[in-house]
């Protein structure tokens, strides 16, 4: 009998309480800075794709959810900064998991994970996305969820990060260089130390 009526205090006692559920989706509830959903492609002022075709995201996914081809840009008409540009890419949204790897290899910050996580379908082909959906319209050049990781992100990830703006500046490591279409220039050694600390100590440079 006493446990009867402690079962039954426990009821009555959340009776009175705010609930904890909301009426969706016709309430929202609002999404932390940090959320990984959609993907979005990005572009620079200029317009110019920040994706070059470098196939870093690919490699990088663990769920093999990332399909690139790239192509060679036209020099009188480039689609990217750099020598190549990705010509087809797609992403299985079914087979992605939101890790955000892509983010962090992506060496120009074209490729962010942002706060839409409304994926649904009733076709799984509806499920790829390919390049069209996820690219920014023209006139449109944003930075998406970078900021919210490069800005609060710990010291020691930093390193992992994609840069804040990763627009030129050839310092002698090879995803720079190839990022601004200067894969032929030669290497600058002292760079190459800066960039690579721990090789210099292990007598590697």
């Amino acid at each position: 009998m006493f446990d009867t009526v402690k079962g039954l205090g426990i009821t009555l006692s959340h009776i009175f309480r705010k609930a904890d559920t909301i009426s969706y989706p016709e309430q929202k509830r609002p999404h932390p800075p940090r959320t990984r959903g959609r993907h979005v492609l990005h572009r620079y002022e200029n317009e110019l794709e920040r994706c070059i075709g470098c196939l870093l995201c690919s490699a990088a996914c663990p769920a093999n959810a990332i399909f690139l081809e790239a192509a060679e840009n036209d020099p009188a008409n480039p689609t990217s900064p750099g020598e190549r540009y990705a010509s087809t890419y797609e992403i299985d949204m079914l087979r992605c998991i939101f890790c955000g790897l892509c983010e962090q290899a992506c060496p120009t910050g074209a490729v962010t994970l942002e706060g839409e996580t409304e994926l649904v379908s009733y076709a799984r082909s509806s499920m790829v996305y390919t390049k069209e959906m996820l690219l920014e319209p023209r006139g449109s050049a944003t930075r998406g969820s970078l900021p919210a990781w490069t800005e609060s992100a710990p010291a020691d990830a930093a390193a992992m990060l994609p840069l804040p703006d990763s627009r030129g500046q050839f310092d002698g490591a090879w995803t720079t260089a190839a990022a601004v279409g200067k894969a032929d220039l030669p290497v600058n050694p002292t760079a190459q130390r800066t960039a690579y600390p721990h090789h210099a100590e292990e007598g590697k440079l």
